[in-house]
């Protein structure tokens, strides 16, 4: 079993300037014998000081992450750079071009495949490159999501908290100077060690994510934050050049999610009527919708009540559903104490 990367790329990590280039995965096909996936990548380096590795696509059908550091690789010069910057706009590629959550060459869910294998599927590879390649040579990692086709959320930047109170106050930190309006801390994530979450706290990197909208549409508003957002931070860990013209981070709302068996589910297929909206404020016992049933339509539909109380923060977007499918995620507000 190979360790070493299969992987390929045509550009140096480690040169000054601005690179572009692709990451080739190698794929044989019928098609294509020797061909390999490109997956693109952009390094801009100016000398001494921290690594980022900046990545979107983790999901394809996730868009706003994917503009913003399209935007962002184009308009950055490397004497704006501090260290070094490296950019995946579209780390999954094959989802990205399809528009899908997962890849549809092996229907790997990059996400779900931390900390890959060398000699597999082309996502477990893109992962294991990740994982074994790019993480040792950065200090931070901020991966930009969104709700994908079947998740709308409030527009967030959320973290899982680490527990040691310096990185934690660390991780806070990012939250603070990328500013969404909202920032969501998870506490006690079960099966970290598959995201790549779980590779860059084995490595020591510093992580932040996001949810920028959702139901397979690009946010508006939350792009627009997103934007605002992203050169505050990369100034905040150091490897972007203060332009003496940088406005003050606004505030955000920061809610605690509840935990993933607190989630709402749907119980039986059908349509689902949604009683609640994003942000709305509901309480324990509230109706949250009601499941009709087009194939029978005259039996009652079935109603679903909030187990918890609290802020509502993503929605399933397809009115269509079944028993499994996500209907709504809630969270608490807080204030910090770090």
């Amino acid at each position: 079993m190979s360790q070493k990367s299969r992987i390929a790329t045509d550009i140096d990590l480690k040169d000054d300037g601005i690179a572009h280039g692709y990451l080739r995965v190698p794929h044989s096909t019928t098609e294509s014998a020797y061909g390999w996936i490109p997956v693109p990548i952009t390094v801009i380096k100016n000398g001494d000081g921290p690594s980022v590795l900046l990545v979107a696509g983790n999901h394809g059908d996730e868009y706003e992450g994917q503009v913003l550091l399209m935007n962002f690789l184009r308009n950055v010069s490397p004497q704006q750079v501090r260290g070094r910057i490296i950019i995946l706009p579209a780390v999954n590629t094959p989802a990205v071009i399809a528009g899908q959550r997962v890849s549809p060459i092996d229907g790997g869910n990059l996400n779900r495949l931390f900390p890959g294998y060398a000699d597999g599927t082309p996502t477990q590879m893109i992962a294991h490159y990740i994982d074994s390649v790019l993480l040792p040579m950065v200090r931070y990692c901020f991966d930009f999501h969104s709700g994908g086709y079947s998740l709308e959320y409030v527009p967030t930047a959320h973290l899982v908290a680490p527990a040691e109170p310096a990185l934690r106050k660390e991780a806070i930190g990012f939250l603070q100077a990328f500013a969404m309006p909202s920032s969501i801390l998870i506490e006690g994530l079960t099966g970290d060690d598959q995201l790549l979450l779980g590779s860059c706290r084995k490595h020591g990197v510093g992580h932040m994510s996001t949810e920028l909208g959702g139901a397979g549409t690009f946010s508006v508003e939350a792009y627009r934050a997103a934007e605002r957002g992203l050169p505050r931070l990369l100034r905040h860990v150091g490897v972007l050049a203060d332009d003496n013209s940088s406005e003050r981070p606004p505030s955000t709302q920061f809610y605690l999610r509840l935990p993933a068996n607190d989630l709402l589910y749907a119980t039986a297929a059908g349509v689902f009527e949604a009683f609640a909206k994003l942000g709305d404020v509901v309480k324990e016992g509230d109706i949250a919708g009601r499941i009709h049933f087009p194939d029978v339509p005259w039996r009652g539909p079935e109603t679903i009540i909030f187990k918890k109380g609290g802020t509502i923060l993503a929605r399933r977007a397809p009115a269509k559903t079944k028993i499994g499918d996500c209907v709504f995620a809630l969270g608490t507000p807080f204030r910090r104490s770090d």
